[in-house]
């Protein structure tokens, strides 16, 4: 694989990339959230939503008619990020209607990712947080190949087919040609616990999974976030499981932000 140039996003002190094998296993939401956290617990924070024909943080965060600002900056036209919970948000779902489905092949898609990173004046970030989409396509590979990523972090479900997908995605981190540090695997839907009964764990999804595929991954278990209602329908609302009262999900993103900063 011949060197690619590398792009510095001035003023970004980290980047870390959020990533899944397949779709469904809530990696927007713990993207999402994570963001929140981080920039809750005093990191100034930014989002990019990466999943150029699935955009879903516009809507998760409230903003779906928002419209950055675009100015210039002597030949160069530059745009200005949505802030929101203290989060710096950048995502093709500004730019295009609800109803639109971009029919885009793979280096054009590339080329409208790169903008968002390029074309965005970010300021002062502590971490980037990248939405990136299912699997391992041409957008994840030139975002891996271009940007210094300091880290990433493997999303998955108990569930075997999800198990399976998640060990292709961490492949491609562990390529040698591109070799990222995988920080760890986050375990979404570790256990469902009814509203009424917080103290209570079924593991409609198997139990262990996330555990196992880091031991496989030789890395860190960073967290188990349950299935909880609130968090679903916080999302549908634009809000974040700060706006909700479940203890549990909240702790759950408390610990995984503080074990991400050491």
């Amino acid at each position: 694989m011949n060197p690619i140039e590398k792009i510095e996003l001035d003023g970004v002190k980290n980047i870390v990339v959020v990533a899944s094998g397949k779709g469904g296993v809530g990696k927007s939401t713990v993207s999402s959230n994570l963001a929140i956290s981080l920039a809750r617990n005093g990191y100034k924070t930014a989002l990019v939503d990466a999943d150029i024909f699935g955009p879903s943080i516009p809507r998760m965060f409230g903003i779906e008619n928002a419209q950055p600002e675009v100015t210039h900056l002597g030949d160069k036209e530059v745009m200005f990020p949505i802030e929101k919970y203290g989060v710096k948000i950048m995502s093709i779902g500004f730019f295009i209607k609800k109803n639109q489905g971009l029919i885009w092949r793979g280096p054009m898609a590339v080329n409208a990712i790169m903008q968002l990173f390029e074309n965005t004046l970010w300021n002062d970030i502590d971490y980037m947080i990248i939405d990136f989409p299912p699997g391992t396509s041409d957008i994840q590979l030139t975002t891996v190949q271009k940007l210094n990523v300091t880290g990433a972090i493997i999303v998955t479900t108990p569930q075997e087919v999800a198990l399976n997908d998640a060990r292709k995605a961490a492949s491609m981190f562990n390529n040698p040609d591109l070799n990222v540090p995988i920080w760890g695997v986050i375990e979404n839907m570790a256990w469902f616990t009814p509203q009424p009964h917080p103290d209570e764990k079924y593991y409609i999804f198997g139990q262990g999974g996330g555990e196992m595929l880091a031991k496989e991954l030789n890395t860190k278990l960073l967290g188990q976030i349950p299935l909880v209602a609130e968090v679903g329908d916080a999302a549908e609302k634009g809000l974040s499981v700060y706006n909700q009262s479940n203890p549990t999900v909240i702790e759950a993103f408390e610990k995984l932000t503080e074990t991400i900063t050491a």
